[in-house]
């Protein structure tokens, strides 16, 4: 039996951090944006109508955002994994799509971004 997983979408969460390889860019904060996907067994969750059930979406954003804008990264690769890692660090996440986009990173360009795909090993 193939095993399905459902979705939770976090679209345009909105954040300021440090990100980039240029001095202008390690100065101040940037605003980034970034969109997931969790991929999880939401079946009971569905049935039961309990926060315990599913993945608390609260939490989680809170848990990003307290990351983010503490980080100082210098490759959005490497800020999408952090978020990644985070996600996966609650159990019912069995996978994520992370894409975080820069809005200022290119002239000319209405925003860059980099998405990636994690799964949980276990």
């Amino acid at each position: 039996m193939v095993e399905q997983w459902d979705c939770i979408h976090i679209r345009d969460l909105k954040f300021r951090c440090i990100v980039g390889i240029n001095e202008d860019e390690r100065l101040e904060k940037q605003d980034v944006v970034a969109n997931l996907t969790l991929w999880a067994d939401l079946t009971r969750a569905c049935r039961t109508d309990n926060i315990e059930d599913t993945v608390d979406y609260k939490s989680l954003k809170k848990k990003i955002l307290d990351m983010a804008e503490q980080s100082n990264f210098l490759l959005v690769e490497a800020l999408s994994q952090a978020i990644a890692d985070v996600c996966l660090s609650y159990d019912r996440v069995k996978q994520v799509k992370v894409c975080v986009e820069k809005p200022t990173a290119l002239r000319f360009a209405r925003t860059v971004g980099v998405e990636i795909v994690r799964t949980r090993d276990d």
